[in-house]
């Protein structure tokens, strides 16, 4: 399955264009950064789901690429803080901005990012827009610090984990798509009915993602990654929660005191896949995907619903 580009080829390079000006700062070495960051930008799903969303309902109009923007805008924020925080030094193959500019610059980086895209909503009176994506953020960071407090005890249910992600995850790529709505249709009824869309189909792209650390194939990071950071994922809560006491006990401890034995950790993988957890999370990646579908079947038959729905399947099918 392939990204529908071509539905809005035009569209994305004025938007890659708006983008670019969008980042740009005064600051010598701030233009620098946003250059290199540009230059290593990702496949541009939640432009992509923004503008989508947008002709769905009309048009795509100037406030549709300036939603497109704030959000970029503002998950290249988060990845930039993201990586502080996992002391990563890597981003999609190449240096991150901390490897090369350390934590107190990608710091600021992140701050001013968050920066230009509040002021790029309210230089044009976007409020609307600009409640949606903020709504998002409050809501990445209570699942982030709900993720932190749980994680330490590796001891938590189901509705916490979907809690956690709906939030950390699914949350900017419901304000993607609601903003994309709302930019073209100024009509709450269908903003909101996107931003269920988008919020589903979040989940079941954060559910892929847990899926690859069981992966035997290439997926773009090495199996097992989440269990060494101790990172409670569905496959694994459904396993923690279906075997045995002392296997559960033994799995716990591996992945609290044993999480760079190779062995060890090939292990607990075996005993989810044994135990059910890859199945069941297919099946509820699947189940979330088709309700996104579902969604967007109540809209007329158009190009833009067909992008949307290739869209869900792409996040769901993708290898990495």
């Amino acid at each position: 399955m392939q990204l529908p580009v071509h539905l809005i080829k035009d569209e994305l390079k004025v938007f890659e264009t708006r983008f670019k000006d969008a980042v740009k700062s005064q600051t010598p070495l701030l233009d620098r950064i946003m250059r290199f960051i540009v230059k290593r930008k990702g496949k541009q799903l939640r432009p992509m789901f923004v503008l989508l969303s947008a002709k769905l309902c009309n048009e795509i109009n100037d406030s549709a690429y300036r939603a497109a923007s704030m959000v970029e805008l503002l998950h290249t924020a988060t990845l930039v803080h993201d990586d502080v925080v996992d002391d990563s030094m890597e981003r999609r193959g190449f240096f991150s901005t901390y490897a090369l500019w350390k934590a107190k610059a990608n710091v600021l980086i992140g701050d001013y990012l968050f920066a230009k895209g509040l002021l790029l909503s309210l230089d044009h009176n976007d409020y609307k827009i600009l409640h949606i994506v903020s709504d998002a953020v409050r809501k990445m960071s209570e699942g982030e610090l709900l993720q932190l407090q749980k994680a330490r005890s590796l001891n938590f249910k189901e509705d916490i984990y979907f809690e956690i992600i709906k939030n950390k995850t699914a949350s900017l790529l419901a304000s993607a798509c609601a903003a994309g709505a709302w930019s073209t249709s100024n009509d709450n009824d269908i903003t909101e009915k996107m931003r269920l869309f988008g919020e589903k189909a979040g989940i079941a792209f954060q559910i892929k993602d847990d899926l690859f650390d069981y992966a035997g194939e290439n997926v773009g990071k090495p199996t097992g990654n989440d269990i060494k950071e101790k990172k409670l994922t569905l496959p694994l809560i459904y396993s923690l929660n279906k075997v045995d006491k002392e296997t559960r006990r033994k799995m716990i401890y591996i992945i609290k005191n044993n999480n760079r034995d190779k062995e060890k950790v090939k292990w607990v993988i075996d005993m989810v896949e044994e135990s059910g957890g890859i199945s069941y999370a297919t099946e509820k990646m699947n189940e979330y995907k088709n309700e996104a579908l579902q969604i967007l079947r109540q809209f007329a038959e158009t190009p833009a619903r067909k992008g949307l729905e290739d869209m869900v399947i792409y996040v769901t099918d993708r290898k990495y």
